[in-house]
């Protein structure tokens, strides 16, 4: 080795970097809104209702991840939740009520619970800072609860700039 050859210190380290956003499920997402379900936006008539949802092409639901929510102001009952997820559920991979950052939140939930971390175990790991995904801030609360009691030690942020959050 000459005195001017160039290491590269991170690595060398056995530093494991950890990117969030490939747990992210791949996929359409989809909303639907009950407003365009209502009669004039603003009243659930049980005919019209259930006429409407018959018309819904579930090709375009196929594989895909749906959240339904209500932006108009109007009480819908609970069984008009029931009617579209019964129509849907065959073909979509996940159905939930909300928004989609509810629909994002609940995705990562599932993908953080069902990831095998044992491959990180006894490691000291980087878990990715910026992406150009969104994650919900609830992922990185719940991936520190999965991560606390493997790894060696864990840092957020990047290789050359992080914030070291905990060293077992």
């Amino acid at each position: 080795m000459s005195d001017l050859e160039i290491k590269n210190k991170i690595a060398e380290s056995g530093l494991v970097n950890f990117d969030l956003a490939q747990l992210l499920p791949k996929g359409k997402r989809i909303g639907i809104d009950l407003k365009d379900f209502l009669f004039q936006e603003l009243i659930l008539k049980e005919k019209d209702f259930r006429e409407k949802v018959d018309l819904i092409n579930i090709e375009e639901y196929e594989d895909a991840y749906i959240y339904i929510y209500n932006s108009a102001d109007a009480i819908v009952p609970l069984w008009a939740y029931f009617l579209i997820t019964a129509k849907l559920t065959d073909g979509a991979k996940k159905i939930v009520f909300g928004n989609k950052q509810d629909l994002e939140v609940l995705l990562m939930h599932t993908a953080i619970q069902t990831y095998d971390f044992s491959e990180l175990m006894g490691k000291r790991v980087l878990v990715k800072g910026c992406s150009d995904q969104t994650i919900p801030e609830n992922a990185y609360i719940e991936l520190v609860e999965q991560l606390k009691p493997l790894v060696k030690s864990l840092m957020f942020g990047e290789a050359c700039s992080n914030v070291p959050i905990f060293k077992n």
